[in-house]
């Protein structure tokens, strides 16, 4: 497909509409008691739980606990403490469910529990997924973690990459599987999409595979009209970075683009080649522009060739390694001729040791220029 007709198929399908993502809701707690919170439960909520006076008194009108029962609820907390749960995790998960205290340990919290430490979530892994993400503890073993698991090692290959999953997203093993993620597992493998690069995908942003059907079909599609095959490496990307913005988002950063002068076609080829530089914010994005063709003076050609140059943080990279660059070549240390815009994309390692810490004798504050703390003549 041609670029200009791609793109004329591009901006319109994509500027028309971006449907919105889909977002898993938290259940409400009804409160327990409509009972006025009693000063036992609150003495407990503090002096067992850790909890602050205001959360206390917050939670204790949701949760009433009896004097005569306290049994049950100081099992819980030595159970959690058994399992690596400290005082912070313990005050987080409470403020998050106050009903867990209510829990039967060895019917209820035990065979969870023992499940998720034998599928990976050992140490500090086990508090850290309960306390963001309370919502495990809800669901039913036999009906829903455990097939939830199957499905999930399936496709991901082991219990390492489950967890990695659910430590890059809180309720990647709460999502509703069966209807949205499969069904979209399914569609991106039978688009062409190969298997480990959905994997990938998964591992490194599962809140992209949480897409509504219809929206997870629109943004295949117009990647696709945009002329990459779904075999493509950079397909998964450009899918990544579509689902990641709605429409006017979208507009308003190819409007960004376009104030640089770039023409849609431009926009298409660099967007084609590195998709991710329409993931960064607009005020990123023309800072990071203006940088590169007016303070450097990068053509713009050089940019469309190598868009990861806008992805770079004009005070943490660009401008740094500029100043130096600038100082070297002004006493005569180095001859850079069109080596500048490569000097831009080295190692930090590389460009520290060889173009800071190396004339770092020769050219005193260079190191604190290098690391901003020292201002150079703009």
């Amino acid at each position: 497909m041609g670029t200009k007709v791609a793109m004329r198929n591009l901006l319109p399908l994509l500027q028309k509409r971006f449907l919105s993502t889909s977002s898993s809701s938290t259940p409400t707690l009804s409160p327990l008691s409509t009972a006025p919170s009693s000063s036992f439960t609150v003495d407990f909520l503090i002096n067992s739980c850790g909890l602050p006076s205001k959360s206390a008194l917050s939670v204790s009108q949701k949760l009433q606990l009896d004097e005569k029962s306290i049994q049950k609820p100081q099992s819980v907390l030595e159970f959690l403490k058994a399992h690596g749960f400290k005082e912070t995790h313990v005050v987080k998960l409470i403020e998050k469910r106050p009903d867990v205290l209510r829990r039967g340990v060895d019917t209820n919290l035990k065979p969870k529990f023992e499940f998720l430490i034998a599928n990976g979530f050992v140490g500090k892994l086990l508090p850290e997924l309960i306390t963001s993400n309370p919502n495990v503890l809800e669901r039913a073993l036999e009906s829903n973690m455990k097939p939830c698991f199957e499905y999930f090692k399936s496709i991901l290959g082991s219990n390492d990459m489950i967890v990695a999953a659910s430590k890059r997203c809180a309720v990647f093993l709460t999502y509703d599987w069966k209807s949205i993620i499969q069904p979209n597992v399914e569609l991106l493998i039978k688009e062409g999409v190969p298997e480990e690069r959905v994997v990938k995908m998964i591992v490194a942003q599962p809140r992209i595979i949480y897409q509504r059907r219809d929206r997870m079909v629109y943004a295949v599609n117009a990647v696709k009209n945009l002329g990459l095959e779904p075999k493509a490496p950079m397909f998964i990307y450009a899918l990544r970075s579509i689902l990641s913005m709605n429409e006017f988002t979208w507009k308003k950063k190819i409007e960004v683009m376009k104030s640089f002068g770039w023409t849609e076609e431009e926009i298409l080829r660099a967007f084609k080649q590195y998709p991710f530089q329409l993931s960064s914010s607009e005020e990123k994005m023309r800072k990071s522009m203006d940088f590169l063709l007016n303070t450097i003076k990068m053509e713009r050609q050089a940019i469309i060739a190598c868009p990861k140059f806008l992805m770079y943080s004009t005070e943490k990279r660009l401008r740094p390694r500029y100043d130096v660059l600038k100082i070297l070549k002004s006493k005569k240390l180095i001859e850079i001729g069109k080596k500048t815009n490569y000097l831009l994309t080295v190692s930090e390692k590389n460009f520290l040791e060889n173009y800071v810490t190396k004339y770092a004798d020769k050219v005193p504050g260079l190191l604190e220029v290098y690391r901003g703390t020292t201002k150079t003549e703009r």
